[in-house]
């Protein structure tokens, strides 16, 4: 009973001391924030999971003892994805990023029951007053892999293995076919679905379809470097994805898609340990370093290689648009009028091909 005295005395004392602070508040200021990442897939080696956990490890190298932090592979969208961010949250993770684009739903109905969580979703276009969402601009570096196809290819055939038909994923088909048409009118862009972000052997699978139907330079908006490694045991061409894939296919490998997520990772943390964290939409591209081609290798002609610095340099300081009238659909439709330039709002809700694409976007 003494001991308990004593130490309510002290609590008294320190937090009078301390002009009134609540206790518990002192508490949680000096505790590190506990952040969590939620993956699709497993780590690996390349592709979006692994971009998005060099991001983790950029900001525990950066915030060091201020946050610890959590990750959480393979984790399936849909009622997995709810459960195992409803364990995050109990075990006192106050930021969430959930990395894929189907952990959406299940992020709003824990968000909506846990206003003290801040979430970061990937991809998606819903927000809630504590959940915001993120993206890079990757159909910026599609359309330079466009260019650096549409001068490489010999067959004037591109081959796409999509993974679903979602805006994102449309915007870099669109996006590589435009950079492709720039530098070669009569390209044409085939897309083969395997309606999975990640699995190795539907990749490879669709891979050998497209080259079968002709393309001689392949993209992919999965995860792994499948495709890549597919175009080199057939002696074509292809770009990686998310990550740096050249060492899985050198001699195949035209450049890497990449996806650099650290500083808005970084800026995400920041704006919750100094209290100004704001939902909303944060859609960064090639000027604020988080979308990048990489790896465009010497084999490449200069001249074409410097009319794709030119262009990223257009891109970085805003004086180049992709997507501006005017611009059809491959029904012959206008989708963007003679000069005018596309909006966020448009491009989220890109749901066609762009004429050199063949075929309907799947339902």
């Amino acid at each position: 009973m003494t001991s308990c005295r004593h130490r309510d005395a002290r609590r008294r004392l320190l937090v009078g001391a301390l002009g009134g602070v609540a206790w518990p508040a002192l508490i949680a200021a000096q505790q590190p924030l506990q952040v969590a990442f939620v993956y699709l897939g497993p780590v690996g080696d390349a592709g979006w999971t692994f971009a998005h956990d060099a991001a983790r490890r950029a900001i525990e190298r950066s915030f060091g003892e201020r946050i610890r932090v959590t990750a959480v592979p393979s984790v399936q969208e849909g009622a997995d994805a709810e459960r195992v961010l409803r364990d995050l949250v109990a075990q006192g993770h106050r930021l969430i990023f959930a990395t894929s684009f189907g952990y959406m739903e299940p992020a709003l109905r824990v968000a909506a029951d846990h206003p003290e969580v801040k979430f970061e979703h990937a991809t998606g276009f819903k927000t809630a007053p504590n959940m915001r969402t993120y993206d890079t601009r990757s159909y910026e570096p599609a359309y330079l892999a466009g260019m650096v196809a549409g001068g490489s290819t010999r067959s004037g055939v591109l081959g796409v293995v999509g993974a679903f038909p979602v805006p994102a994923v449309l915007m870099g088909i669109n996006a590589l076919t435009l950079g492709a048409l720039a530098v070669n009118p009569a390209v044409r862009t085939r897309v083969v679905w395997i309606h999975e972000w990640f699995n190795p052997p539907r990749e490879t699978e669709a891979a050998q379809s497209l080259i079968h139907l002709g393309a001689d330079v392949l993209m992919q908006t999965t995860d792994s470097p499948a495709v890549l490694q597919q175009a080199e045991r057939s002696g074509v061409q292809a770009f990686g994805l998310s990550s740096d894939m050249s060492r899985f296919a050198p001699k195949a490998h035209l450049g890497s898609i990449v996806n650099d997520w650290a500083p808005y990772c970084t800026k995400a943390v920041a704006d919750v340990l100094e209290g100004r964290w704001a939902t909303g939409h944060a859609w960064w591209g090639i000027r604020e370093g988080a979308a990048h081609l990489v790896g465009v290798p010497s084999r490449v002609p200069a001249a074409l290689r410097a009319r794709v610095d030119a262009t990223r340099n257009g891109l970085r300081d805003g004086s180049f648009a992709i997507w501006k009238g005017p611009l059809h659909d491959n029904d012959g439709r206008q989708v963007l009028a003679p000069g005018q330039i596309a909006d966020d709002a448009f491009l989220r809700g890109i749901n066609f091909y762009v004429q050199g694409v063949e075929g309907r976007v799947p339902s």
